[in-house]
């Protein structure tokens, strides 16, 4: 397996064609997509096409938003975004909130992100609407130009508990597995695998944040090739633990 970062990505502005720019990216690279590549691409870019952009100033907090502003220190109208992008409160502390996102999985603050985003720090970026749908849109676009099969994942980068350090993680998977389950199957001394699952797409992420990286690396979309995977079109939302079987919510 190879990971290559697509050099030259311009800065994604609402309603750019992000298709059409990892294509250029591609020529640019020298590259062309191949049967059963991979296209990774960082959350934040996605987000910024499709207008997630926030102003502070057009944020009104409400009650319970100015309450937890006052217990945890954070401004208010970050709160309240906090607040509509989760359906749930996980934990607080003072600068932190802990969420159960829209879209099913726990992060600090709703993932909403106030870095590489341009303006003051009055701006902000919220995740997209529905990852999954928008890796899917990517897709049909990219395999219509290239002719070939390709998967596409959206990645996100997230704490754990337990555990100092962000990862990459996926939160948009379409044309490969984003779960693989290998129970059934035989370890190499014959014996049944009882609960073995992975997080396939997660570790595919994982992979790839070692070269989008976090900072002022400008690399937000990585062709993965090589990888062989299960013929499954995943969801990243396959990922998220059902909240009832959880032991640390």
């Amino acid at each position: 397996m190879t990971l290559c970062a697509l050099p030259g990505i311009p800065v994604v502005r609402p309603g750019d064609d992000l298709p059409r720019m990892i294509l250029e990216a591609l020529a640019r690279a020298g590259e062309r997509l191949q049967e059963g590549d991979i296209l990774s691409v960082t959350s934040k870019i996605v987000s910024k096409a499709e207008g997630r952009i926030v102003r502070l100033a057009e944020v009104v907090p409400s009650e319970r938003a100015l309450d937890l502003s006052r217990q945890t220190g954070k401004d208010a109208r970050l709160v309240e975004l906090n607040l509509r992008e989760s359906v749930e409160i996980s934990r607080t502390a003072p600068n932190i909130m802990v969420t159960r996102h829209r879209l099913g999985f726990v992060s600090a603050n709703a993932g909403i992100d106030q870095s590489n985003v341009d303006g003051t720090d009055e701006t902000v970026l919220l995740l997209p609407v529905d990852p999954d749908e928008s890796a899917r849109r990517i897709r049909a676009a990219l395999q219509a130009a290239a002719k070939v099969r390709i998967g596409v994942l959206i990645t996100d980068s997230h704490g754990r508990p337990f555990r100092l350090g962000n990862v990459g993680v996926a939160i948009g998977v379409a044309g490969f597995p984003a779960v693989v389950d290998l129970r059934g199957g035989v370890d190499m001394f014959g014996r049944v695998l009882r609960v073995s699952v992975q997080g396939y797409a997660d570790m595919v992420a994982s992979a790839v944040c070692l070269l989008t990286g976090e900072g002022a690396e400008g690399l937000p979309v990585v062709l993965v090739r090589g990888l062989r995977y299960p013929d499954i079109d995943g969801r990243a939302s396959e990922l998220n633990r059902p909240p009832e079987t959880s032991l640390y919510r």
